[in-house]
């Protein structure tokens, strides 16, 4: 069904669609290209603020409406992954997120053939709205890694800051993977992130969803955790669901049973998501401004919290040594089971 769909898509409208699809293929860099955010606005706040609460993980609200305390962040460099971008200052989460990104990178390399990841956004300090590039990420449960493989060397602070994005997608035709930069290992290592209980979805473009659909022959249970999305086509989103006792943090609905493989991926195949706003007499208004009273009350709270030391200081793994707990595993926050000690982020 898919198959033919694109077939006669391409017929009909590869060539006028081809602008009109462009912006909502592109991912990476290109939606950094963005105005700089009001001052006093939650994205212009959020974005200053350089070092995490004090204090246990907490997450407050949803992932594209909320924030986050006592963030950790991921190491630079480790002997499977390397943080890319680092002058964005958006390599923290909770300590949930970053064992995950860290155990994923093993696997991967053990069992995948893949080298080592490389680890986009995952959250701000605070978490919040960033001004560029993400609507979500905002709770330390997201997080972005290419799909480009590791080199054998440890990238200089200039190269992550400038290597290139790598997209899988063929640039003469509609949705449809390049079989020269695709390999059996990216499935490999989409699949294994998949695997994992706490992933809860994982963000791709719907060309490589079909990719996946058409040609996967292994396990298929967890492939209904890919999600279609616009983008994510020379990057995968993983998303975790709140952990387990997390009263302030907002799940989102499971996924839908099945694979995935159905009329809702068809339907990116067709010209209805590509498709440009029907014009109307009046302008459309400008967004408001998300403002810091527009999120969850405890998150002017997080803001006026004191800040750790250091980067070094609440980087995992130094931050669970120096609490004496193994490397790996974090505390869980009172607040994540529902209750609040004084002097901590109140309760919303």
């Amino acid at each position: 069904m898919i198959s033919a769909l694109v077939r006669t898509f391409n017929l009909v409208s590869k060539l006028s669609l081809a602008a009109t699809i462009g912006a909502g293929l592109i991912s990476g860099d290109a939606l950094a290209q963005q105005a700089t955010p009001m001052p006093g606005s939650a994205k212009a706040i959020f974005g200053a603020v350089t070092l995490p609460t004090q204090g246990l993980p907490q997450s407050f609200g949803f992932y594209a409406k909320g924030c986050l305390s006592g963030a950790v962040a991921l190491p630079t460099d480790g002997p499977t992954w390397e943080a890319m971008r680092l002058s964005r200052n958006r390599r923290w989460g909770r300590p949930e997120m970053i064992a995950l990104l860290e155990r994923l990178s093993r696997d991967a390399a053990k069992y995948d053939g893949w080298p080592g990841i490389l680890v986009g956004d995952i959250s701000q300090p605070r978490g919040g709205p960033m001004f560029n590039g993400h609507a979500s990420h905002q709770i330390g449960l997201d997080a972005d890694v290419w799909l480009t493989p590791m080199p054998s060397r440890t990238l200089t602070a200039a190269e992550r800051e400038t290597l290139p994005f790598t997209s899988m997608l063929a640039k003469d035709k509609f949705l449809t993977i390049n079989d020269k930069v695709w390999t059996p290992e990216h499935a490999r290592l989409l699949m294994r992130a998949a695997s994992y209980p706490e992933v809860e979805r994982i963000f791709v473009n719907p060309a490589i969803k079909k990719k996946m659909c058409d040609t996967w022959t292994g396990d298929r249970a967890n492939l209904g955790k890919l999600r279609p999305e616009y983008g994510h086509d020379s990057h995968f989103h993983i998303r975790i669901r709140c952990p387990a006792g997390s009263a302030n943090c907002k799940p989102q609905a499971p996924v839908a049973a099945g694979d995935g493989c159905d009329k809702s991926l068809a339907w990116w195949f067709t010209p209805a998501p590509w498709a440009k706003p029907k014009p109307s007499e009046k302008p459309p208004a400008k967004p408001r401004e998300v403002m810091v009273s527009d999120l969850p009350k405890a998150c002017q709270a997080v803001l006026n919290a004191p800040s750790v030391a250091s980067a070094r200081a609440a980087t995992f793994g130094a931050k669970a040594a120096a609490a004496g707990t193994p490397t790996g595993a974090m505390p869980v926050s009172s607040a994540d089971t529902g209750s609040t000690p004084p002097g901590t982020v109140p309760q919303q």
